[in-house]
């Protein structure tokens, strides 16, 4: 073989390693999870959207136990699951639009390593806004 060929294979090899270790089971991909396929992947670390549910109580405590903090959660699916997260409760929870979080079912609740919040946007186009926005301006 020549130099250029094993050069060639050799490339390739190393392009075929990048792909497999880029797929969902090698960890790189992330994919979205409804909560009903999250249940079904016990143990397994998933990230789930979902949007804080309102009607039910958020416990937290900052005093007594500040690294501890419980929700319920919904997707966009209706899926409901008991959220515990093992950290300081994130700023504006209550104000977010939707939540991205990762981390896994252990029985019936989910247990979070990371939120990310999503927050409505402030430039969306309310009209009365924009209005309170031009009379500022006219002054």
């Amino acid at each position: 073989m020549k130099k250029i060929h094993i050069v060639l294979l050799v490339l390739i090899v190393a392009a075929i390693a990048i792909l497999i270790s880029f797929m969902p089971s090698g960890g790189g991909l992330t994919t979205y999870e409804s909560i009903a396929d999250a249940k079904s992947k016990q143990g397994k670390v998933v990230h789930i959207v979902a949007k804080l549910d309102k009607s039910k109580p958020v416990e937290y405590d900052q005093v007594n136990n500040p690294n501890y903090l419980s929700f319920t959660a919904v997707d966009s699916l209706g899926g409901t699951v008991k959220v515990v997260y093992n950290n300081a409760k994130p700023d504006n929870l209550e104000h977010s639009d939707r939540l991205v979080m990762k981390g896994k079912m252990v029985g019936d609740q989910f247990e979070c390593n990371n939120i990310m919040m999503k927050c409505p946007s402030k430039y969306s186009d309310d009209p009365n806004r924009i209005q309170e926005s031009m009379n500022k301006t006219a002054k």
